[in-house]
């Protein structure tokens, strides 16, 4: 019955079910990966900013990979930009599966470059291809299809948290590296032989000045998408994990576990973003939406700020105070990202996604950067009013979306 089942499913339905699951494997990968440099390399007595500056050329080349990418997409077809970047992220694990004396600084900044390259690549291609398997004007079915893959993508992300954990403990570093390596060489032959050829090629070879996006609604989410991914980053990436360590004097593996167990709420939330927003109304969401999410969700870095400023009950604050901006976060990334999809042009559609996701790009490594300097020179709470500011910043660029 199954197998009937899924002989008659339409074309667009089976390359859909491909790219998803050719994406989970990749994040899988991504995320499993993060978390065994992290361990590894703080077994190796790192401190965190030494740690979160290996992954600086990973966030450097997520920018560039976008803005090439997305031009990329539209001579080649999203179909060879996406299994370029599974192999790509194949040559950058096959890099660290070397002995622990060549696992320099720079050696692992340059393999975590690929893989920079190779996610960006893989994300382009993925949300790109939606936009052409689903048919013109049913916009509700595309705003659920795009939330499904990325909030999938986050949980899963939170999985490979986890299983990169375990599989350090089990196989040490270069026995987890090369079985990854291993399974993501399968998945990516598979993905040779079933994704369809010219999925997304635009039919007039666009111009490499073509990657810089002359839309408006596109320039104004992309900026949008900018302050919200640094806001985020801003107090999540070192200063929270440092502060969780230092002052509620959490191990890493509660540390660890903790993140993860937020990634995977969050993409959870993600995938049901179309409910919080609508749906049942049958409405989709627009450019007031966009300002109203990132308006609430300007209020809670500054509460939980308010509460470590004046000290009041700060393991609940953080705790509780994390947990809700992950959910109202998480509305926020889903809408934003449907929003790209429905306004990008169906030819050549990845010049605009990749042009929208070198803003995301652009404002983790932003908040990267910041997270570490302010929180080693001014605190948490500094970080957090940053955030706050940035949100602030989103929700004004969200009214210049369309309503």
């Amino acid at each position: 019955m199954g197998l009937l089942s899924l002989k008659d499913l339409s074309p667009q339905i089976k390359q859909y079910l491909v790219i998803t699951g050719n994406y989970w494997a990749f994040t899988l990968t991504d995320g499993a990966l993060r978390m065994l440099v992290v361990l590894y390399f703080h077994q190796l007595g790192y401190g965190p900013l030494s740690i979160a500056m290996l992954f600086l050329f990973y966030e450097v080349f997520g920018v560039i990979t976008n803005l090439v990418g997305g031009w990329l997409g539209a001579r080649l077809g999203l179909n060879k930009t996406m299994n370029i970047g599974l192999a790509m992220q194949i040559i950058a694990l096959a890099m660290l599966a070397v002995p622990a004396e060549m696992l320099t600084v720079i050696y692992v900044m340059c393999a975590q470059a690929l893989s920079g390259i190779a996610k960006d690549l893989n994300k382009m291609s993925a949300k790109s291809s939606i936009k052409l398997l689903v048919p013109e004007g049913a916009e509700g079915k595309l705003y659920q299809w795009v939330a499904i893959l990325t909030g999938s993508k986050n949980t899963l992300k939170g999985v490979g948290f986890f299983l990169g954990g375990v599989l350090l403990t089990l196989l040490e570093f270069k026995g987890a590296i090369i079985l990854m390596a291993s399974l993501l060489a399968l998945v990516w032959i598979f993905s040779l032989i079933a994704l369809k050829e010219d999925l997304g090629k635009a039919k007039s070879k666009p111009k490499f000045t073509d990657i810089f996006s002359k839309s408006l609604a596109i320039n104004t989410l992309s900026a949008a998408r900018l302050f919200l991914f640094g806001a985020r980053d801003v107090w999540f990436v070192v200063a929270l994990p440092v502060f969780l360590a230092v002052t509620f004097n959490w191990d890493h593996g509660w540390v660890g576990g903790f993140m993860a167990t937020w990634v995977i709420g969050y993409g959870i939330v993600q995938s049901f973003a179309p409910y919080f927003t609508g749906k049942k109304q049958g409405k989709v969401p627009t450019g007031k939406g966009a300002f109203l999410w990132a308006s609430y969700l300007t209020l809670i870095p500054a509460a939980i700020a308010l509460a470590l400023h004046f000290d009041f009950f700060i393991h609940a604050s953080i705790i509780v105070g994390l947990l809700i901006f992950g959910a109202v976060f998480a509305i926020n990334s889903s809408l934003h990202s449907y929003l790209i999809v429905s306004y990008a042009g169906s030819d050549g559609v990845s010049l605009d996604v990749g042009f929208y996701y070198m803003a995301n790009a652009m404002g983790r490594l932003v908040g990267t950067v910041l997270s570490g300097w302010i929180y080693q020179e001014y605190g948490l709470e500094a970080c957090l009013w940053v955030s706050s500011l940035f949100l602030a910043i989103a929700s004004l660029l969200s009214l210049r979306l369309k309503q």
